[in-house]
């Protein structure tokens, strides 16, 4: 078993490099079902889900090739066997159940396990189904499983109940092939929606509106083979900016598209950080600055991202005055509060609402990764922290951070792996 050790408090200096988005490679990878061509994927980051997703399409015969030379993976779904998709790799993450859209507008067909994940919350996938079915498809639920089937799938008008990120990706898969068009109204619009788009259009799909609440789909006949370099991840950006602030540093990041991160960069600047453009893809963020308390609440985008909840939490957890913060998205998203107030952090609990006051300093202890975003708040918080964190439980953290460790000591940072 490994665990993260992080020695704080030591000020950070030099620049980090981001990878491409977990959330947008996931969906892109699950898309190369539908074409039975040769796929390239540009810079991508061999994360603990990357590493599953890619298994579980090898033991569907696909062929799956990563160069860690260049960091390019290669997939080629000509070969793949629908029958065998019925894994337990389905279980270790609830992203693998992308490929049921997938599947279904290719083969007509597909049979999963109800998928896992990070126990952040009540994820449903009536949306999913919902979809499929409006699309033409037959929906069995049984024990443990999901089986979805159709002789032809044919376009439909879709609203969603809530903007799901999952069902909009979903959804839209299975209706690039579909006949006539597919409408998808109150979609998600997060920008790794639009990226799965972006690639489906490379392949050949017509995809219009992604990213704006209202995605129009018209089925096309076939896909080809393409190569593509996903977005760079923002919820990791936004991570190693709040690094900056908790530990009153000024550092450089490399591989960022503002836009993407306004509702983060707003609510740092509201708490004191200053921000500066480089270039095109890269920012200079200023932490040294006195913070001041916040008031947050999470919700889908363009709102707050959940994914950043934990990771500014830890930095609330020190900042002087009393800070809000409203979970709105998953109701169990406050599980790495039990491994703050160990720390010292004075927070309290009502509902879906954290009452932070801030606290002079933490104290590094022994903590556990409870899911992946709560990993990264104790990696941060224990930046912060006097004496040393010690972090278990660090698979979680590996499932959304490629190199963490490598990428905090290149910043000056005290963070490396151990094995117990």
């Amino acid at each position: 078993m490994e665990k993260i050790i992080v020695k704080g408090v030591k000020e950070l200096n030099g620049e980090v490099n981001i990878s491409c988005a977990k959330n947008s490679i996931l969906p892109i990878i699950a898309a190369t079902i539908l074409c039975p061509e040769s796929i390239t994927i540009n810079n991508t980051p061999m994360l603990e889900d990357v590493e599953v997703i890619c298994k579980l399409l090898a033991k569907l015969n696909c062929e799956v090739n990563f160069s860690q030379i260049d960091n390019k993976l290669k997939i080629n779904t000509s070969n793949i066997s629908p029958e065998n998709t019925n894994t337990d790799l389905i279980k270790k993450m609830r992203a693998s159940f992308l490929i049921m859209g997938s599947m279904l507008a290719r083969f007509g067909y597909c049979k999963l396990c109800l998928p896992g994940g990070c126990n952040i919350g009540s994820r449903p996938i009536d949306l999913h189904l919902k979809g499929f079915k409006l699309l033409g498809a037959d929906v069995n639920i049984g024990y443990g499983f999901v089986e979805v089937q159709a002789k032809k799938l044919i376009g439909n008008r879709i609203y969603l109940d809530f903007p799901s990120v999952g069902a909009t990706e979903n959804i839209l898969m299975a209706a690039v092939l579909a006949e006539g068009t597919t409408i998808i109204e109150n979609a998600a619009e997060e920008p790794e929606i639009e990226d799965l788009a972006r690639f489906l259009n490379k392949m050949g799909a017509r995809i219009e509106g992604a990213g704006r609440g209202k995605i129009i789909i018209h089925g096309v006949r076939s896909l080809k083979g393409i190569e593509y370099t996903p977005i760079y991840d923002r919820i990791e950006a936004g991570t190693f900016m709040i690094a900056a602030g908790i530990t009153n540093s000024k550092i450089k990041i490399n591989g960022i598209n503002e836009e993407h991160l306004r509702p983060v960069i707003e609510k740092l600047k509201e708490c004191g950080f200053l921000f500066s453009k480089y270039n095109e893809n890269s920012i200079i963020v200023d932490g040294t600055k006195m913070k001041k308390a916040v008031d947050i609440k999470t919700l889908p985008y363009p709102g707050f991202p959940t994914d950043m909840q934990a990771q500014i939490m830890s930095l609330l957890s020190i900042t002087q005055g009393i800070s809000i913060i409203t979970e709105t998205v998953f109701e169990n998203r406050f599980m790495h509060v039990t491994d703050l107030t160990r720390m010292g952090a004075n927070i309290k609990i009502d509902g879906r609402t954290a009452i932070i006051e801030g606290v002079s300093r933490l104290t590094g202890c022994d903590v556990k990764a409870t899911d992946l975003r709560g990993g990264a708040a104790m990696i941060l918080a224990g930046l912060a922290a006097e004496g040393e964190t010690r972090i278990g439980d660090i698979y979680h953290i590996d499932r959304g951070y490629v190199n963490v460790e490598e990428k905090f000591r290149k910043l000056g940072a005290e963070v490396y792996r151990i094995d117990v």
